[in-house]
């Protein structure tokens, strides 16, 4: 995993970390953006269908409903603000995304780490990322762990020694086979406790 040591004084400069999540993200937003449009265009519509329009056209003046009169402009008008906010949104929400994207990568790298036995690395996020309780929560999860580690390290290794120091010798032969076993449960454990490193 890179160094991460610093995490919080370098910006990135990839904006686009988890490309499926985002534009997911994205194209939701944006779709969002267009129904409104819709909806404002149909609702206009419906609501002027009622009233009339008197309009002077090349010279001539002319009775129309209020509906058929605005649906041009109202559609031209909604296009342009749509196509306006929908290029701000993709741009905010690809930052927005981001500051979740980039914290999420940050975990999946710790995880396929502790996958591993590599239990030394900890979650850093950038300052203002999303999910900072989540990772100050996991970071202390991963702390009980690795000291727990640590403990029954630390006693496997007091046990062999105990072990070691009573001896094979001058027992009976139940005894021996019993020492024998404990001393080969003893060697797994260790060997178990050596996948994980703290």
């Amino acid at each position: 995993m890179p160094n991460e040591s610093d995490a919080g004084t370098h910006k990135r400069r990839n904006f686009y970390i988890d490309k499926k999540f985002q534009s997911i993200f994205i194209l939701k937003f944006c779709g969002l953006v267009v129904a409104g449009a819709l909806l404002t265009i149909f609702l206009l519509y419906v609501f002027a269908r009622y009233g009339t329009t008197v309009a002077i056209v090349d010279a001539r003046v002319t009775v129309a409903s209020a509906a058929d009169y605005i649906l041009p402009l109202l559609v031209q008008t909604v296009v342009i603000v749509t196509v306006i906010v929908g290029i701000a949104a993709v741009a905010v929400m690809l930052f927005v995304s981001h500051k979740i994207a980039g914290p999420l990568f940050r975990f999946k790298q710790v995880v396929k780490e502790l996958a591993s036995g590599n239990f030394t690395n900890q979650v850093r996020l950038r300052k203002g990322d999303q999910l900072q309780d989540f990772a100050d929560e996991f970071n202390e999860m991963l702390a009980a762990v690795r000291e727990r580690i640590r403990t029954v390290d630390h006693y496997a290794a007091a046990v062999h020694h105990d072990i070691d120091g009573i001896g094979e010798f001058n027992v009976d032969e139940q005894k021996r086979r019993q020492y024998s076993d404990l001393k080969h449960k003893i060697a797994e454990l260790e060997k178990a406790l050596k996948f994980f490193r703290t």
